[in-house]
């Protein structure tokens, strides 16, 4: 595989390089091009290992010693290179386990260990102070009850136990992860009456069904457990007992019962060593096909005749948070902000999660710093964040947000985030006014593994999954970097879809995958070995984002395309209108089967089956209002994109006009955020109410429809109608200045 995506990325390079950057004059993109070449010599892969393995070397959870001294690490380098740098701390809650019991009681005895062996051949794997395998957030609980396994734990897996007949009401539901955030998982059992929640990892995800296991290879072995987060992430990040305002040492905090975000059931991460005889002693129905794992046994899915026992009890503390916060100021517009994050937190040492992606943007920092010393200034301020607890919530992000809110709605023209890093391909999310941006970034970054841009790498895995010649020659034939759409899961969330900042979320990866995640095992041992062995990939993520940041600090004229949103937007308007007559055909195919069962049961009283209720019709649904306001916004886009260009504008007026620029995304916001969540106020852009990281586009109509709440989703079309309107109408004060 990956020697044919080398040889079609050998074949389609073709991109000429040297083309003056979008938002720069000639003369200042010439130059551009010189600083980022001078800019691209001081990058250093050994200062990337040398800070990995520091960083990695001792646990750094929020609250930690080792968190606390990482955190002066990082403010005391960039005041090295010259950054305004300093510590915001803001006071978190952040539960750690005092109690962890899982045991079967029938058919058979059986204590699950919970531990991850210390290796011999990863150095930190034995350490003190690693926090043991749990689930953030996950309420004391003791509970006793059956067992019944439920796929991963989504909604339509519980559809399927219906159907089968099997309720999960009283009892202990375990869950495998994937195909979903994690907090999803007891979300959904509590919501369908579970008293309790185990996930484990099965080996046909992270296992010996994927490679060799570590320490052989780089995959989960039979010990390794997720511990993670699972507060409802999809209703609000950051601290769940000061929900939408900072954390500061004196904020009035909710009592935990009257959190909005906080979980009701016990749920734990267990290794699939704990996890199997667990699934072994389970009867009931053989598991569908698409449910069955590789464990070595028969998957039933019960309940019982397992029964287990859950005991969970935790320490609720309040822990100080360390975000370090460094700024260089602009020499033209000091109040024009870009700012660029990663977080320095991890659950045990992350080495790839995330100071593989920290310590990337600790040498953009450093080798931007090299460019002030030679004479180089940017025009606009550059923000550099070490986020702290971000694991558990996006917290320190989230707090900061919510402190700075008025001046970031002011200041803020972008947000650019990374996590974990690894060797691979390119990936990019965001806002897609900023795609024409990282096409032409994308282009620039020559890949080191293949010797070509790493957007020609990517086109090249595009078009060696297609299928068909068609869709590969259609992929080929791209001129732009497709972005995709911002759901949760890292410190993006809170600008853009808080308070209407435009976000980029970028990364490698794609051939580091792999067995160490949120475990004492993502070491730098690991890492090294398996992830991104010489930091060549950690040096091409400095680039990628040294470049977005210094471009987006030095344009003359921001580089905001707004056809680029238009044609997105007009996507995701035709998946929805899509959805509803997909929606309808079904129902109407559905209700015919159930009513021709009914005949038949009536023509024949001896059939058991007993049909369900028909569902009532799908309406159809008045799309005009949105339909309208994408025409507007084609209109407006087209009419400023024809106009905007350097020689028609000003000097005098470049600052007003990219004021407007920056913060058109704040149109896109709604007073009353979405439904159910008011937190989220972004009406294009959302994690799913039932996917956590997964993105919900046109999140308020499209879940409306998906929960046939009709009402609902005709109110919500009019408010997202109502946005793109107002978008159109920034756009359009934009235009009046380039004329």
């Amino acid at each position: 595989m990956r020697f044919v995506v080398i040889l079609f990325a050998a074949l389609c390079a073709h991109v000429v390089l040297g083309q003056v950057p979008t938002g720069f004059s000639e003369a200042n993109g010439n130059q551009q091009r010189e600083v980022e070449k001078k800019f691209d010599s001081h990058l250093q892969a050994a200062n990337l290992g040398r800070w990995l393995k520091y960083l990695s070397s001792k646990p750094h959870h929020v609250g930690s010693p080792f968190g606390k001294e990482a955190a002066e690490f990082i403010r005391d380098q960039f005041r090295s290179w010259g950054y305004q740098a300093e510590i915001e701390t803001y006071h978190v809650t952040f539960p750690t386990p005092r109690i962890r019991v899982l045991e079967m009681t029938s058919p058979n005895k059986f204590k699950a260990k919970l531990a991850e062996p210390a290796l011999k051949e990863d150095a930190t794997s034995g350490q003190k102070g690693q926090l043991p395998t749990y689930n953030c957030y996950s309420p004391d609980g003791d509970v006793t009850g059956e067992l019944v396994y439920v796929n991963y734990g989504l909604p339509d897996d519980y559809e399927h136990l219906r159907r089968l007949g099997i309720d999960v009401k009283g009892k202990i539901v375990i869950a495998r992860y994937g195909n979903s955030w994690r907090g999803i998982k007891p979300k959904v059992a509590q919501e369908n009456g579970a008293i309790g929640c185990i996930i484990y990892s099965d080996p046909i995800e992270d296992g010996y069904y994927q490679g060799d296991v570590y320490p052989k290879g780089a995959y989960k072995n039979q010990y390794g457990a997720q511990r993670g987060s699972v507060v409802d992430l999809p209703v609000a990040p950051g601290d769940p007992l000061t929900p939408g305002y900072p954390s500061t040492a004196d904020a009035k905090r909710l009592e935990r019962s009257e959190s909005p975000t906080l979980l009701k059931i016990p749920v734990l991460p267990i290794s699939y060593s704990d996890a199997q005889p667990l699934l072994a002693a389970l009867g009931g129905p053989v598991a569908h096909p698409t449910w069955r794992g590789a464990l070595p046994i028969t998957y039933h899915v019960g309940p019982g005749p397992a029964r287990v026992h859950l005991q969970l009890a935790f320490d609720w503390n309040t822990v100080p948070c360390y975000n370090v916060i460094a700024k260089l100021p602009g020499s033209e517009y000091p109040d024009q902000w870009v700012i660029r994050g990663n977080h320095h937190d991890a659950w045990v040492n992350g080495a790839s999660d995330p100071v593989s992606g920290m310590v990337a943007l600790m040498e953009e920092a450093r080798a931007v710093s090299e460019l002030v010393k030679s004479g180089w200034k940017p025009k606009r301020t550059i923000v550099y964040c070490a986020w702290d607890a971000e694991e558990p919530g996006l917290l320190g992000s989230t707090e900061w947000v919510e402190d700075h809110k008025d001046e970031l709605r002011r200041k803020a023209v972008a947000y650019i985030n990374t996590d974990g890093n690894s060797r691979g391909f390119l990936s990019a999310s965001g806002s897609h006014t900023l795609e024409k941006l990282i096409t032409e970034v994308a282009n620039d970054v020559i890949d080191p593994q293949t010797n070509v841009s790493v957007f020609e790498r990517y086109k090249a895995r595009l078009a060696v999954n297609a299928v068909g010649a068609k869709e590969r020659n259609e992929l080929l034939g791209r001129n732009y970097f497709a972005l995709g759409a911002l759901g949760s899961g890292s410190d993006y969330s809170p600008f853009i879809q808080h308070l209407g900042i435009p976000a980029l979320n970028i990364g490698f990866g794609g051939e580091g995958n792999g067995g160490s995640y949120h475990s004492i095992y993502d070491s730098f041992d690991h890492f090294v070995r398996f992830k991104d062995p010489g930091m060549h990939y950690g040096i091409a993520l400095a680039k990628i984002c040294g470049r977005t940041t210094l471009r987006l600090a030095n344009a003359e004229l921001l580089p905001i395309d707004f056809r680029s949103f238009h044609k997105t937007v007009n996507t995701y308007l035709s998946e929805v209108m899509t959805l509803l007559d997909n929606m309808r055909e079904y129902t109407q195919a559905e209700n015919r089967l159930i009513a021709e069962k009914r005949f038949a049961q009536a023509a024949d009283p001896t059939l058991t089956y007993h049909a369900p209720k028909q569902n009532d019709p799908v309406p159809h649904l008045d799309f005009s209002p949105m339909q309208n306001a994408v025409a507007s916004l084609k209109e407006a886009a087209d009419t400023f994109g024809e106009a905007a260009s350097l020689k028609n504008i000003s000097p005098s007026k470049l600052a007003e006009l990219n004021a407007i620029l920056y913060r058109c995304e704040q149109q896109l916001l709604t007073d009353q955020g979405l439904p159910r969540r008011p937190w989220y106020r972004h009406t294009i852009y959302s994690p799913g109410y039932y996917t956590g990281y997964g993105v919900k586009t046109l999140p308020g109509i499209r879940e409306a429809i998906e929960q046939r709440n009709w009402e609902e989703a005709r109110e919500q079309i009019t408010i997202a109608a109502k946005a793109l309107e107002n978008y159109a109408g920034e756009i359009r004060k934009a235009t009046q200045l380039v004329r």
